[in-house]
């Protein structure tokens, strides 16, 4: 797994942090941040941000970009898998994959989390239940454009105000981030996995988020949108017996809490190709 930030540890492991923290956030100091990383000054810290976090450069790439935003922004060349029978990752990241209860709730590091408050919607969230919870955690490093996992027809995006907390494990293991942080979400109606709720959500201080479609039929590997400034996470909820998780990740899932995808990599298919049904990891009930 990928080492944790140093500076995500103190902020939310310690008292000073948490203090620290609460000041930032109390006095909007975000927009500041922002400002500044949509500058042109910002262009002289992209050099030792992606020295940090292992970022290949070009020697002219301050006169490249206008902006840290510009570099963040980037275009990375991806080629998703184009087998309908294959579930993709939408985006860069780390993989982790919970079974949603018959209560519809699920449970991560000391949170339990229920799909009505992720999303708002009870009705919905009712359809979830024993079905499988998906989340993949992006870093500073990572590509933040998402694809669409499968042709589908897409409802409206709803975006649900909130607070800007880290989404490192160190955050989660303090709060329910996920219900608590700003997001979007919308439902699609696959061609080949069924109605999937997929949910966008910030992170720590500047986690913008832009969504380019609504209300019409998407494609596989279609650029969906993208995360501003920061690194964040996607949640994706399915419906009981839709899909298998690829056997290999589920075997590293059995010794490590996350694994590493790609966007447009096959990490899962559609149940009826698969047989006999996989287990997941167990639930806090079952352990």
């Amino acid at each position: 797994m990928k080492k944790e930030d140093s500076s995500v540890r103190f902020l939310y492991s310690t008292a000073a942090g948490r203090a620290a923290l609460k000041t930032v956030m109390r006095l909007h100091m975000d927009r500041i941040m922002v400002g500044f990383l949509c500058s042109k000054a910002s262009r002289h810290i992209i050099p030792a941000y992606a020295k940090r976090n292992a970022i290949p450069l070009t020697r002219d790439v301050t006169r490249r970009y206008g902006s840290y935003r510009d570099f963040f922004l980037r275009r990375v060349p991806r080629e998703p898998d184009m087998d309908p029978e294959h579930l993709i990752s939408p985006c860069d990241g780390w993989m982790s994959v919970f079974d949603i209860t018959g209560d519809a709730s699920f449970f991560i590091k000391n949170s339990v989390y229920t799909v009505d408050d992720l999303i708002g919607d009870a009705e919905l969230a009712s359809r979830y239940r024993g079905g499988i919870c998906i989340i993949l955690r992006l870093c500073a490093s990572d590509y933040h454009h998402y694809c669409y996992i499968d042709d589908a027809y897409q409802g409206s995006n709803h975006f649900i105000e909130g607070e800007l907390h880290s989404v490192q494990p160190a955050a989660c293991e303090k709060y329910p981030v996920f219900v608590l942080n700003r997001r979007s979400w919308c439902l699609m109606d696959t061609d080949n996995f069924g109605p999937v709720v997929q949910t966008e959500i910030g992170a720590l201080v500047v986690g913008g988020i832009t969504n380019l479609c609504e209300n019409c039929r998407v494609h596989r590997g279609q650029d969906k949108g993208h995360f501003d400034l920061a690194g964040s996470t996607i949640v994706l909820l399915f419906e009981p017996g839709r899909i298998v998780i690829r056997k290999d990740l589920l075997e590293k899932l059995k010794t490590e809490e996350e694994v590493r995808v790609l966007q447009g990599m096959w990490i899962g298919s559609r149940a009826d190709t698969l047989q006999p049904k996989q287990a997941y990891p167990a639930s806090p009930e079952e352990q």
